[in-house]
């Protein structure tokens, strides 16, 4: 009947740095990204950004105006 002596504060520490190691490795992957990553993103999304307003199409300022008069 007797069975292993666990020191319960010991035992809470263990547990709290498992959890934190866990959420570390969870803000690794969301947050984890070199440098050269976020300037490649950056570079990628001004590109998509430029062809975008390039094929815009411009509407003219000038509305036209109706001809007929009542």
């Amino acid at each position: 009947m007797s069975g292993d002596v666990v020191n319960l504060r010991q035992f809470k520490k263990a547990k709290a740095r498992v959890e934190k190691e866990k959420a570390a490795d969870q803000n690794r992957l969301t947050f984890g990204r070199t440098k050269a990553e976020k300037n490649l993103t950056s570079a990628l999304n001004k590109k998509a950004e430029k062809a975008l307003d390039q094929s815009r199409l411009e509407r003219s300022s000038n509305k036209p105006t109706d001809q007929t008069d009542a």
